[in-house]
């Protein structure tokens, strides 16, 4: 089975405070930790559990700057086979419409049976996932956390629906998922497997390569733009905890001791 997986470098938010920059077009980027978003990590995971079990290859491809080859490598050091890295300054400020089809371009010169992406990444827009498959016409299924192979031409799928219910659909391939967290325990990645792909060629593809519309990607071809970014202001009887962590818990579980939630 040929699988492509969908991955992106974001900001480390265990590693990072976000705050809002001055003129509310972005976050402070300046000197924040990176790593690969964590939806995508399990996607890549699961994907190397199929490849594994029943054969085939996983690919990862990564739609960014430079930096972004760090996070392909990265899955690649997971068990990745190989990666790709689409990467073009006239991608910049494109809309998940345009990444999709970006995307898809790259899928276009493969041939893949099933498409793996994170449910979301760190906008929180959950859209490349539906899509990429909407471009493409494939069967496409979100918040996957089960996935079974049936045969060359099928696979069950499940999904954790309201009330806690799992829902299980059969889909044929090729098909796109976008993967939930907790369907695996990502694999522990160490020294010796990012020493043994420090050197593995990672193709690189632009504009021409994929013979994109510039009407489609890029700022000229988004038809979202984002407007602000802001923080809410605290509302009426908020509490606003300030200080170290430990600072804070100790505030904390003072508040709860005082309104009644813990004795």
């Amino acid at each position: 089975m040929e699988i492509l997986v969908c991955v992106k470098r974001v900001p480390d938010t265990a590693e990072n405070e976000i705050e809002v920059n001055k003129d509310g077009t972005d976050i402070e980027r300046d000197d924040l930790v990176y790593s690969v978003n964590e939806w995508d990590n399990y996607a890549a995971e699961e994907a190397i559990q199929i490849r594994d079990n029943v054969g085939g290859t996983v690919t990862v491809l990564s739609v960014g700057g430079e930096d972004a080859e760090e996070v392909v490598r990265r899955e690649m050091a997971m068990g990745a086979d190989q990666g790709i890295l689409l990467s073009d300054e006239a991608f910049t400020g494109s809309d998940g419409r345009g990444i999709s089809e970006i995307i898809k371009a790259e899928v276009e010169k493969g041939k893949y049976d099933l498409i793996l992406t994170g449910a979301q990444a760190d906008d929180g827009a959950g859209q490349i996932g539906g899509m990429l498959a909407a471009l493409l016409d494939w069967p496409y299924a979100s918040l996957v956390n089960l996935i079974e192979i049936i045969d060359e031409s099928k696979i069950k799928v499940g999904r954790e629906i309201a009330g806690g219910n799992q829902e299980m659909s059969e889909i044929d391939l090729p098909c796109v998922l976008s993967i939930q967290t907790g369907i695996n325990e990502p694999r522990y990645v160490g020294i010796r497997g990012i020493r043994k792909v420090a050197s593995m060629e990672i193709p690189v593809h632009g504009t021409g390569d994929l013979s994109l519309s510039p009407d489609v990607i890029g700022k000229s071809g988004a038809k979202v733009k984002r407007l602000d970014y802001f923080v809410h202001d605290p509302g009426e009887g908020a509490d606003i905890l300030e200080g170290s962590i430990d600072e804070i818990l100790d505030k904390l579980v003072e508040i709860l001791k005082t309104k009644g939630g813990i004795k």
